[in-house]
């Protein structure tokens, strides 16, 4: 795996995003280019055993922290709150970064093959948005858990949804959603976390957050709260999912504590050319999780973009 240096675009509204891309691995079927996405609070640095499984595959792969995030500028001056003001300006990162770095590696490595895209969580919402606004974009896109609708963990969801719109409405959106400010992954638990089953993988991203932690986020506030509640209605809407031209596989976690499971499976029987799976084991991020749930998302992963990339 050819591992280039990190760089810095602008997005459109000057927002600092930090980027990177890989080359696949030399012997490979050349296969185009990648697109990975990750999830809210997340590094692109905790996705290299994915990264190294996707340029082994043959694709190169081009990846970014989203705005305040991992090492893109930070939109609040506590570094530790995830915030943001409207998910239009996660859009722009996406577009941003297509224009900027995704397109010139498709003209090095693969001209006119378009891209695939592997979207986890917040990542597969935003992407979400980019194929029903940008349908010729991606070939096809792989979601992992995505963030189609959350959970409330055990409260009603009107009533978490009531709250974070007061709590906007008084003028504490640049507050930390209530239990956050107590929250640092740098000193997180196996036994405290939601989020996988491995422990080997729980304890490698740790020691990448404790190496590097300004990379980290603790959590939401209740501006990005009212921002994704906002952006989930928007895509849940009549009329959006059917307007999702490009051909998508969602691939659901069955013990998924973070976001609703169910809601996926009633999205994607919206989407015109749309296919699920459900791993009835997994946790939340999929993709961190044991050998046994991960050889089985890379089953269908294969299965399912061998039909949309060649070599």
């Amino acid at each position: 795996m050819s591992n280039r240096q990190p760089r810095f675009i602008n997005a459109g509204d000057g927002t600092r995003l930090r980027t990177q891309t890989w080359d696949a691995a030399p012997g490979s079927p050349q296969r185009g280019v990648c697109v990975l996405l990750s999830g809210q609070t997340e590094f692109f640095e905790k996705y290299q055993e994915v990264i190294g499984e996707l340029c082994g595959r043959g694709f190169a792969v081009a990846a970014l922290d989203w705005r305040g995030q991992g090492g893109s500028a930070r939109l609040l001056p506590n570094p530790l709150k995830a915030h943001i003001h409207n998910f239009s300006e996660y859009d722009d990162d996406l577009k941003s970064f297509m224009e900027q770095i995704v397109k010139p590696l498709i003209a090095q490595t693969a001209p006119g093959k378009a891209p695939i895209a592997l979207a986890h969580s917040m990542g597969g919402h935003i992407l979400m948005r980019g194929l029903h606004d940008r349908p010729k974009d991606f070939a096809a896109a792989v979601f992992s858990a995505p963030m189609l609708r959350t959970q409330s963990r055990g409260y009603p969801g009107f009533l978490v949804r009531a709250i974070a719109f007061v709590q906007n409405a008084r003028g504490a959106k640049d507050d930390w959603v209530w239990g956050m400010s107590k929250r640092d992954p740098r000193t997180m638990k196996f036994s405290d976390q939601l989020v996988t089953s491995d422990p080997a993988r729980f304890a490698r991203t740790q020691k990448l957050i404790v190496a590097n932690p300004d990379l980290r986020l603790s959590g939401p506030t209740w501006g990005w709260l009212e921002a994704a509640f906002s952006s989930m209605a928007q895509t849940f809407a009549p009329g959006y999912a059917e307007a999702i031209t490009t051909p998508i596989l969602i691939v659901g976690a069955g013990k998924d504590r973070i976001v609703d499971t169910r809601g996926a499976r009633e999205f994607i029987a919206r989407v015109p050319h749309g296919e699920y799976v459900e791993l009835a084991d997994a946790e939340h991020e999929i993709l961190m999780e044991n050998d046994s749930i991960r050889a089985r998302f890379w089953a269908a992963f294969d299965s399912f973009v061998a039909r949309y990339t060649a070599a």
